[in-house]
């Protein structure tokens, strides 16, 4: 007989993918809707991060030791990117898709929203891995 305590576990794969989902959906909401000057700016930077960690999460829900670390790197060679203007050098400068999503403008307040996004994933995937042990 199956004790309650795994009857009532949820897979983290799932849990990971919902929160994706939910974070995906608020970014794009975000990107189409909020026009302020501290939502889409700072809010949308901190969120990209957690995104990035939870998609990742979802295939490999304890494999990638160290992932805010690993996320925030990421994050920092694409603001270095865009201080090297990488879109332009690649010449697709001129196509809006790419401007968009290798970015076009660097920011060290950016840098700050993604070590505060891995560091929130980062206590968040902490309290809540420990929240049944004791």
């Amino acid at each position: 007989m199956k004790s309650s305590k795994n009857i009532c576990k949820i897979n983290p794969r799932i849990v990971y993918a919902v929160c994706f989902a939910v974070i995906l959906i608020a970014e794009i909401l975000i990107a189409l809707f909020v026009r302020d000057s501290f939502i889409r700016p700072y809010g949308g930077d901190i969120l990209v991060t957690v995104l990035i960690c939870c998609f990742v999460r979802i295939f490999s829900p304890k494999g990638v030791s160290l992932l805010p670390l690993w996320v925030f790197l990421f994050a920092l060679a694409v603001e270095i990117a865009q201080y090297l203007d990488f879109v332009s050098l690649l010449g697709l400068g001129n196509i809006a898709f790419f401007r968009i999503l290798l970015g076009t403008s660097f920011s060290f307040i950016d840098i700050i929203c993604y070590a505060v996004g891995c560091g929130l994933f980062f206590i968040c995937e902490t309290v809540f891995s420990h929240k049944g042990t004791a």
